[in-house]
């Protein structure tokens, strides 16, 4: 059975009255946090006075009032004073006798996020014992009774230092929890290793950075952490950083196709500290970009000669159309004139065909169907391809949009199809499959039963003007495949297949069509795993998720982005605010919708009611949609 928070309280209220002594804990403003039954009874507080929020200058005023400070002349000056020294709260021990004649202990210490706590102990039956102890004194020798006192003190003081040593010992704990989970939070994998490769710390990351790993390694060794594969490719990194020298290295992970960065730095005393990422796009992106850096120096290059042969080609063009038109010319003279004419023609087709790769072109990826992607393509290939010539596609993606340049991807694997029909002449088979790898990529893999790509074609087929064809290929179509796949941040490769016959894999970014958004949410909950559970029922109903863990950090962001269209807050959030003074800033610029684990009847959920719709916690997918939906359709 869940316990709720109503239920924690009472038990925490029960046990703090069980204790003998009368404990207070006043926060950073001076208002009472937590107080038991023994400290009403012991100064006999009224009601208010032992209320959560009391302020600490009311009590201090009734208890003068009441006699305990003994004869006080000006009461608000002597308030004042203990409110002061009260501000500037130091650690502290003493005894004073009240006005009833019994003795108290007082020993305060202060909070690290402000505020103090104070317990008050009745000795007056130890002030007896002792009393006692010095009226025997003629019994007892004057060193024995100092050293007894000294004793009592240095326990009292003893007990003060235990007191601070656990609270120090608290405050470091809280710190190795921040520590952990900021490591969590963070999209790598951190981790420390012995000098023996054996995990003395590690985050839950490895598996998001390579599927298919554990989450938890600590203890194991990094080889059978990472898998033979992996390890292999990060030993020399590795053992450069047991040997004092810190290394990077990048390599591809076999069982994702994911591209990994792995950083080794030595700790200094026999270990190393790891940290792992994910360079998938940012390796893509940097593909695109560098193929795009080489299409503009190209461009450059060739724009002003392609300009200066056009001129030549015109000349040449029209002077051999004036020759042909001459009087008397020689019989043999018509055939050298067509031969130059077809000549020059070719020689224009060839620069548009430079101008095609050349130029800038941007990738206009949309929503693309991969099924109907093959079905158009075998519709396009079909007729161009000999009777005994057969063309087999095979489609092995699921169901679902993809974002490619449709059009682009379509050119692309046409060409190498009429390139495979030519490599296999009369007759053949060309097998063309789509597919997925890992969630990372999406390949077609075209494969056909001709004679195979040549040793030189493997290694200089996908450069300009390189071609087996003779005077029948300009040697562009592989090329500007390659320019179009290294684009759009993929990769091309030519191989022979183990069975006969040229294979060519050609691969880009696998990228799932998102549908359309309904609206940017902002989400306001400072529990990093309820607001994980609730960001992802946002995001499967559509919505783009941004998030703040105060009504301080939302205030900010619905000033800084005008774009957010609903607010989804916590009631109860940390540092200064609430969700109900988020809902009081908002008004009705924004539909807001709050959440809360509090009981109907609770003061706080009353009022939230007032203010805009409650959802109770724990909730549902549908229950979230069910109170969203009416919000927007009203929403100004």
């Amino acid at each position: 059975m869940q316990i709720t928070d109503d239920q924690t309280k009472a038990l925490t209220n029960a046990g703090l009255n069980l204790i003998a002594q009368a404990l207070t804990i006043y926060d950073s403003d001076l208002r009472l946090a937590v107080c038991n039954a023994p400290f009403q009874s012991m100064f006999d507080l009224p009601d208010r006075l032992v209320t959560p929020g009391a302020p600490f200058e009311d009590t201090i005023r009734h208890l003068a009032g009441t006699g305990e400070y003994g004869e006080v002349g000006d009461v608000d000056a002597f308030v004042a004073e203990r409110v002061e020294q009260a501000r500037a709260f130091v650690p502290h021990y003493m005894e004073r006798t009240r006005s009833n004649g019994r003795t108290i202990s007082v020993e305060g210490s202060p909070l690290p996020q402000g505020g103090w706590v104070t317990v008050y102990t009745d000795i007056t039956n130890t002030k007896r014992q002792e009393a006692l102890l010095r009226a025997r004194s003629d019994a007892l020798s004057d060193q024995l009774l100092s050293h007894a006192e000294q004793l009592a003190a240095t326990n009292r003081q003893l007990e003060a230092t235990i007191t601070a040593l656990e609270e120090a010992k608290r405050q470091v704990t809280e710190s190795e929890a921040r520590t952990r989970l900021t490591t969590e939070m963070m999209p790598a994998h951190i981790a420390h290793v012995d000098a023996s490769g054996h995990y003395i710390y590690s985050n839950r990351r490895l598996s998001s950075v390579m599927p298919g790993r554990p989450s938890n390694i600590y203890g194991l060794h990094i080889s059978d952490a990472l898998g033979a594969a992996a390890y292999a490719r990060i030993k020399p990194a590795l053992t450069q950083a047991y040997a004092g020298s810190p290394a990077v290295i990048e390599f591809t992970h076999d069982e994702s196709a994911r591209r990994i960065r792995g950083a080794f730095t030595p700790d200094g005393r026999g270990g190393v500290y790891i940290l792992s990422m994910d360079i998938t796009e940012e390796t893509q992106t940097r593909v695109a970009l560098q193929q795009t850096l080489k299409r503009e120096l190209a461009s450059r290059m060739i724009s002003g000669l392609a300009h200066d042969f056009s001129n030549l080609l015109t000349i040449i063009l029209g002077m051999q159309s004036k020759l042909a038109r001459l009087p008397d010319m020689p019989p043999q003279a018509g055939e050298l004139i067509e031969g130059t004419l077809a000549a020059a023609r070719r020689g224009g087709t060839l620069l548009s065909s430079i101008a095609d790769v050349t130029e800038p072109r941007a990738l206009r990826p949309v929503a693309t169907d991969p099924a109907a992607l093959m079905s158009e393509l075998s519709t396009l290939a079909a007729p161009t391809l000999p009777p005994k010539c057969a063309l087999v596609v095979r489609n092995d993606v699921p169901e679902g949009a993809v974002l490619l340049d449709k059009g682009r991807v379509q050119d692309a694997l046409l060409n190498l199809i009429l390139n495979a029909r030519d490599a296999c002449g009369a007759r053949g088979t060309i097998t063309l499959t789509q597919r997925l790898v890992h969630d990372t990529w999406i390949e077609w893999v075209i494969h056909d039963t001709g004679p195979g790509f040549a040793p030189s074609a493997l290694e200089r087929g996908v450069e300009p003007f390189f071609t087996t064809k003779g005077s029948e290929g300009s040697g562009l179509g592989l090329s500007m495949v390659y320019d179009m796949t290294k684009s759009s941040g993929g990769d091309l490769r030519l191989s022979n297949a183990p069975e006969g016959g040229a294979q060519i894999s050609l691969r880009l970014p696998y990228r799932a069509a998102v549908p359309a958004t309904t609206g940017l949410v902002l989400l306001v909950e400072d529990t990093t795993d309820i607001r994980a559970v609730v960001r992802d029922m946002l995001m499967d109903q559509g919505h783009s998720v941004i998030e703040a863990t105060s009504a301080d950090e939302a205030t900010a962001l619905i000033a800084d982005l005008p774009d957010i269209a609903l607010v989804l807050s916590d009631i109860q959030l940390s540092g200064e605010g609430t969700g109900i003074d988020l809902a009081r800033r908002v008004g009705s610029s924004l539909p807001l919708l709050l959440m809360t684990s509090l009981p109907p009847d609770h003061p706080l959920f009353v009022e939230a009611q007032t203010l805009a719709p409650v959802l109770r916690k724990p909730f549902e997918k549908d229950d979230l949609q069910a109170l969203i939906a009416p919000l927007k359709a009203t929403a100004p």
